[in-house]
């Protein structure tokens, strides 16, 4: 299948401020995503697309990754049930990277261990000058064994 929904890159102006999307992959033929709620703007997740996730995605309204470990296609989702309704896909100015706005089915939550948000830890510095991770983000939404019957 051909990219010929994604135009060539362009001059620098076409790219950070025309109207053409011409996403820029890696030398491993990724772009990074960020995932955000389309409700509130809470950031769920980070996931990485090449151009065949990228079409998929426009095309169904349904997120599609690539997975970096898998080398394959995952729809988000589909195991769980979580799967993300595209609302909305916006690129940065030089086009190197994508955000999807999204609404989760199933229980709401998008990461695989159980919470909403892939982000539910903070980083601090603790008094004696070490640094560590804080629970943040709420608590779990499921029991990650329910849903993919391992630990």
């Amino acid at each position: 299948m051909s990219d010929t929904i994604f135009a060539e890159r362009g001059t620098r102006s076409e790219i950070e401020t025309g109207d053409r999307l011409q996403p820029k992959f890696d030398d491993n033929g990724l772009i990074v995503c960020v995932v955000t709620n389309a409700d509130d703007g809470t950031i769920l997740m980070v996931g990485y697309m090449n151009a065949e996730a990228l079409r998929r995605t426009i095309d169904t309204g349904e997120a599609w990754y690539w997975s970096r470990s898998r080398q394959s296609f995952w729809k988000k989702g589909e195991t769980s049930g979580q799967v993300q309704k595209v609302v909305e896909i916006r690129t940065d100015c030089d086009q190197d990277a994508i955000e999807l706005r999204v609404r989760v089915k199933g229980n709401g939550a998008t990461c695989h261990v159980g919470y909403r948000s892939c982000f539910f830890r903070k980083v601090e510095k603790r008094p004696d000058g070490g640094v560590g991770l804080v629970l943040a983000g709420g608590e779990r939404v499921y029991d990650p064994k329910d849903v993919y019957g391992k630990s």
